[in-house]
């Protein structure tokens, strides 16, 4: 007996968008203004948020679109197995940076985590602007930003944490946005997207 589940409209897409736009609003500050100045404290808050909103929201996102894909092909379209790809390994790096900030634990590795990012930030924008979903691809260019100066920060230049942040607050803006256009546009029927 085989089992077929019908096609969805309604990939869970504004989940992982909110999840990482508010985790980019949590820490842009602190890195381009030290707001607030950064502590035991603030570092274990930083780190619990890190795992908690952009790792969680980002991962389950990341699990149902994989498995809607795959195991019940419920979504049909191509460019979600880039999104369901990238949420997933940004979930699980969430889950790293969120728990070694909140240990306290040397930045120092991220460097090499950064270039794989860039890499799979690079995949993003080519796959969503070759489709035509031109917002998706600006996220993908804010991260690709965030990890670039990621890698500077974590070999030691300081200077670059500011641009860090900066790119942190401009892309999780640009999530915001992004995740409230996907959420209006499924729920009701709008193309604010496009």
């Amino acid at each position: 007996m085989q089992v077929t589940f019908a096609p969805s409209d309604f990939p869970p897409l504004a989940l992982g968008f909110f999840g990482l736009g508010t985790g980019y609003l949590i820490w842009g500050p602190q890195e381009l203004v030290g707001w607030p100045k950064r502590d035991e404290r603030v570092d274990r808050s930083l780190g619990v948020w890190g795992v908690w909103l952009p790792g969680f929201c980002q991962f389950v996102t990341g699990v149902i679109l994989f498995v809607g894909l795959t195991w019940f092909q419920v979504f049909q379209d191509r460019a979600l197995y880039m999104a369901a790809f990238a949420f997933s390994a940004y979930g699980i790096h969430w889950f790293s940076i969120g728990w070694n900030r909140y240990r306290g634990n040397d930045p120092r590795p991220n460097a090499g985590m950064s270039v794989a990012f860039m890499l799979i930030s690079a995949m993003g924008a080519t796959v969503f602007f070759r489709v035509g979903d031109w917002p998706v691809g600006l996220v993908f260019l804010g991260l690709f930003a965030v990890y670039f100066f990621e890698f500077f920060v974590s070999v030691g230049l300081s200077v670059a944490e500011r641009a860090l942040g900066l790119f942190r607050l401009a892309t999780g803006m640009w999530l915001m946005y992004v995740a409230y256009a996907v959420a209006v546009d499924f729920a009701l029927g709008w193309t604010w997207r496009t």
